[in-house]
C-alpha cells in the first residue's frame, strides 16, 4: 500500500524483518535504541503482547503507538485482563488471584472443581496452565504452575470456541469480521472457519461485547476477542488479543475484501476502515513444525488443489507445536471448505 516498514526486534532475520525496508535488532529493554527507532518512524504498532510496557511508554514519547501501552499492560496479564473485564461488566468465568498454596485451596473450594490454574502472565497455546479436577490435583498443579502470581479460573463447559476479529480507528469507527469458529488440539489452534455455525443472535452479542471492550480501551487497531459459547447460548470472554490473530488469518488470500493485516495498517495510519465481507466461506488449517520432522514438506502436493492457498511465515527453525504457516481453502459451504483444507493438510503429514 505504499508504506515503508521498519521492524524492531531482539532477533535478526525475523519473518517481518525479511521483507521490511529496515530491520533494527536490539533488546526491548534498550530504551535508547527504542527512542531512536521511534524518532525514525511515523507510527508504531506491535504484533504480540510480550513487549515490555516500559518499551511502549518510551516509544510513545516520540510517536503514536497503537494500541496504547495501557492496553498492552492489561492484556499481557491474565489477572489484570479478567479484572478489567469483570469491572466493566463483560462476561467472564469466576476467577481468583493465587499467590500461595493456601490461596489455591480456598479458591478451589469457593470456585469449585473442575477449574484451571494458570500463570498470570506470558502464557499462550495452553502453556502455563494445569487443570484441577479433584482436591488431590491441587498441590500437583501448584508445583507445576505456582510462581509469584497465578489465576484460578472456573472451568467452562462450552459447546464451542469462537472468536471475533474486529478493528477500531482513532475516531471510534468499528468493524468486525463476524464470528469465526475455532477447533483446538492440545490447546493449540488447529482449524478455523467462517462464517461460524451459530445463531445470528450470538453474533450480535459478540459484536456488542467487542465494541464495548474496544471503546473502554480507546482502542486503535485490530483486536481479537476469544469466546467460549455455552450450551445455553451465553458467551464468556476467554482472552483478548490486542493484535491481528491466528484465527483471523483466513481473512486474506482472496477470501475477504480487506484482510486483518490491511485493516491493521488502515486503522493505525488513519485510513478509512475496509470492508469485512467474506466473498465465500473459508477455512484455515495451521501447519505446525511437526510436519517438518522428516524434512521440508512437499508443498507441491497442496498447491495443485483447487481453492487452496499456502502461507509460510519464514521461521527458520521448525519445532513440534510451533506454528510455521497455514493453509486456507474457499468453497460454497463451511463444511466443504473445512473438508478441503483438512484433506490438503493430510497430504503433507
Amino acid at each position: 500500500m505504499g508504506y515503508g516498514i521498519s521492524t524492531f526486534s531482539p532477533d535478526k532475520n525475523t519473518p517481518a524483518g525479511q521483507i521490511a525496508d529496515s530491520e533494527i535488532v536490539s533488546s526491548y529493554d534498550d530504551l535508547d535504541d527504542v527512542a531512536e527507532f521511534a524518532k525514525s518512524v511515523d507510527v508504531i504498532t506491535f504484533e504480540f503482547e510480550n513487549v515490555p510496557a516500559k518499551t511502549i511508554e518510551a516509544a510513545s514519547q516520540f510517536v503514536k503507538v497503537y494500541p496504547g501501552g495501557e492496553v498492552l499492560h492489561t492484556t499481557q496479564n491474565r489477572l489484570r485482563e479478567k479484572t478489567f473485564l469483570l469491572e466493566n461488566g463483560f462476561p467472564v468465568t469466576p476467577f481468583a488471584r493465587i499467590k500461595t498454596i493456601e490461596d489455591l485451596y480456598r479458591a478451589a473450594e469457593n470456585i469449585g472443581m473442575p477449574s484451571v490454574l494458570k500463570t498470570a502472565g506470558f502464557g499462550y497455546d495452553g502453556k502455563g496452565q494445569s487443570k484441577i479436577k479433584t482436591r488431590s490435583d491441587i498441590e500437583i498443579a501448584f508445583e507445576k504452575i505456582g510462581e509469584d502470581e497465578c489465576i484460578l479460573e472456573a472451568f467452562v463447559d462450552f459447546e464451542k470456541e469462537v472468536s471475533m476479529v474486529c478493528a477500531r480507528d482513532e475516531i471510534g469507527n468499528f468493524v468486525h469480521y463476524g464470528l469465526i469458529e475455532n477447533d483446538h488440539v492440545n490447546h493449540i489452534l488447529d482449524i478455523s472457519f467462517a462464517p461460524a455455525n451459530c445463531p445470528s443472535g450470538i453474533e450480535k452479542d459478540a459484536d456488542e461485547i467487542c465494541n464495548g471492550i474496544a471503546e473502554k480501551f480507546g482502542y486503535v487497531g485490530v483486536l481479537c476477542v476469544e469466546f467460549f459459547l455455552k450450551q445455553n447460548g451465553e458467551l464468556i470472554v476467554n482472552e483478548i488479543a490486542p493484535r491481528p490473530h491466528n484465527s483471523g488469518h483466513l481473512t486474506f488470500q482472496t477470501s475477504c475484501i480487506t484482510s486483518q493485516f490491511e485493516q491493521q495498517l488502515r486503522s493505525v495510519c488513519g485510513l478509512p476502515l475496509g470492508a469485512t465481507d467474506f466473498l465465500k466461506p473459508v477455512a484455515m488449517a495451521n501447519l505446525l513444525g511437526d510436519i517438518w520432522i522428516d524434512g521440508e514438506p512437499d508443498f507441491s502436493k497442496v498447491l495443485g488443489k483447487k481453492g487452496v492457498g499456502l502461507h509460510l511465515y519464514g521461521k527458520k527453525e521448525a519445532r513440534p507445536g510451533r506454528k510455521m504457516g497455514h493453509l486456507t481453502a474457499i468453497g460454497e459451504t463451511t463444511e466443504e471448505t473445512r473438508k478441503i483444507v483438512e484433506e490438503a493438510r493430510a497430504l503433507l503429514e
